[in-house]
């Protein structure tokens, strides 16, 4: 019996090492990547300790300065619509956060929200900006405000999109990819086999016009998941505690702020964003109807001109810069 259970026990390994070779979805190749998507106006930047980040740094260089943050598995092309806008008024910076895009894996494989506001201060003093208007969208959103907290004396202005930092003491079970990152067969298995089925049931979720969920979108988030390093950041930053907004936290920021958000968010409701206007002193929160997860994206033109207003009357304002 146990010379048979050794064999069946043989026979499962080569089974599923045969499964997982056969099924497994490569890294993609960081320099085919990087000639795809890190072309002009892409720069890689040392930031020292062994991070090096993709960046893209546009507009007058005298020019009021406007920081783009990205959300959870998208990179700094998300902002596009945005660097188009608002190009020609603002100088606007935007960056792959470690674990993402062709920035590819934190050295410290720490993901927690302070350690990427360390990497937004360090970029900030690398590019030598002393005041900008820093905005983010869902993850990179509360980036954002958790930045607000630590270095208050850079920011004119704070606009968050869809943000994320509300917590949901309501759902007693997490959501299934912090499940699967906190289990280790689980979890390795899903740092091996990826498929771009699973970007393309999951992307269109983000929009409420699913068909903004483009093939060469799909592509993109797919390619940019396998470059190398960022599945197992993935996975670690899955398993990071998120670090929540309170009462507490969010009175202390006194930076002009704009909140805007789709009120058919079907990953962060709109329930939050109308949750941290009520705690963000002095905050203007504006809802687009028939919209989802990433507005910028979704309702560009009307989110950019938005931002326009609210950076010229408020965090441009004599009031603001003081």
């Amino acid at each position: 019996m146990r010379k048979f259970l050794g064999w069946l026990l043989i026979v499962l390994m080569i089974t599923v090492g045969g499964a997982m070779l056969y099924f497994r979805t490569p890294d993609t190749d960081p320099a085919a990547m990087r000639a795809k998507y890190g072309a002009p106006p892409s720069q890689f930047v040392d930031l020292g300790g062994g991070l090096t980040v993709h960046l893209r740094d546009t507009g007058g260089r005298s020019a009021p300065v406007l920081m783009l943050i990205h959300g959870s598995n998208a990179d700094l092309h998300t902002w596009d619509a945005w660097a188009e806008r608002l190009g020609k008024r603002y100088r606007v910076i935007r960056f792959d956060l470690p674990g993402h895009g062709l920035t590819g894996p934190s050295p410290t494989s720490n993901y927690s929200s302070a350690a990427f506001v360390d990497v937004v201060e360090k970029v900030r003093a690398k590019i030598g900006v002393d005041h900008m208007i820093l905005a983010g969208n869902s993850m990179g959103g509360g980036v954002a405000w958790h930045y607000a907290l630590s270095y208050p004396e850079h920011l004119t202005g704070l606009i968050l999109v869809d943000a994320s930092g509300q917590p949901e003491p309501g759902n007693p079970s997490p959501p299934l990819a912090f499940r699967i990152a906190r289990t280790p067969i689980i979890r390795n298995l899903a740092a091996m086999i990826t498929p771009r089925s699973l970007i393309a049931e999951s992307l269109p979720g983000a929009f409420y016009d699913k068909r903004l969920a483009t093939d060469q979108q799909i592509d993109r988030y797919w390619e940019m998941l396998r470059y190398p390093g960022n599945r197992i950041a993935t996975i670690d930053r899955f398993s990071t505690a998120p670090d929540y907004a309170t009462d507490a936290k969010l009175a202390r920021i006194k930076t002009p702020t704009l909140i805007l958000w789709g009120e058919n968010d079907a990953l962060i409701p709109v329930s939050s964003g109308k949750w941290l206007a009520q705690r963000i002193p002095g905050s203007q929160l504006i809802i687009y109807p028939k919209t989802g997860h990433i507005p910028m994206e979704e309702r560009a033109d009307q989110s950019a001109a938005d931002a326009y207003r609210f950076i010229e009357t408020r965090a441009l304002a004599p009031a603001a810069s003081k």
